[in-house]
């Protein structure tokens, strides 16, 4: 099983808009387009339960927290069962699913997203759940780097922040230099 695959999919969830049944299709990518079809209006409310859940966790890890966010995804593991099974439909085609035959879709995508995010924390440790740094954003992401140094969820948050904030300099600067220029001092 790919569980830092199961851990992106609680990633996904955190970040995505669940205001209606189209923004909750769009959380299922292609391999999981049988889940898009059979997904109902019905399973919107245990979505957005998970989904501020999972935040909790991620801004526990964040904080240090490390007790907190291991209760949480404890608590969301009894909530949220992993009953793994066998499937496929040849010999060639032989993988997991999290969840027994005849399951929801919410039972499915959401005891497999709380699974890989504590499989993740069990073998990376919850200071690798990051909260982007750009105050615009919010949204939260797995660090993969080498050093555990990443502050932003993607490069182009990263890029919009930093151009931000050489932006807002370069504005103080011409802001100081006007005004030393108003009261007859030379700028630097």
């Amino acid at each position: 099983m790919n569980f830092d695959a199961y851990a992106r999919t609680a990633v996904d969830l955190v970040n995505a808009g669940l205001d209606d049944l189209a923004g909750l299709r769009a959380l299922f990518a292609d391999e999981q387009a049988y889940m898009r079809d059979q997904v109902a209006e019905k399973d919107l409310a245990a979505f957005r339960r998970a989904q501020r859940r999972l935040r909790e966790v991620f801004e526990f890890g964040t904080s240090g927290r490390d007790n907190e966010a291991v209760h949480e995804l404890n608590s969301l593991l009894e909530a949220h069962p992993v009953q793994p099974r066998i499937s496929g439909h040849d010999a060639s085609d032989w993988h997991m699913h999290v969840t027994s035959r005849g399951s929801s879709v919410s039972a499915e995508f959401l005891a497999g997203a709380v699974w890989g995010l504590a499989v993740w924390l069990c073998e990376y440790g919850s200071a690798r759940f990051g909260i982007c740094a750009d105050e615009r954003c919010g949204n939260v992401y797995l660090d993969t780097s080498s050093n555990n140094c990443r502050r932003f969820c993607s490069e182009r948050c990263a890029t919009r922040s930093h151009v931000a904030a050489h932006r807002a300099r370069k504005r103080a600067v011409a802001v100081s230099d006007g005004l030393a220029s108003l009261g007859g001092i030379s700028p630097r």
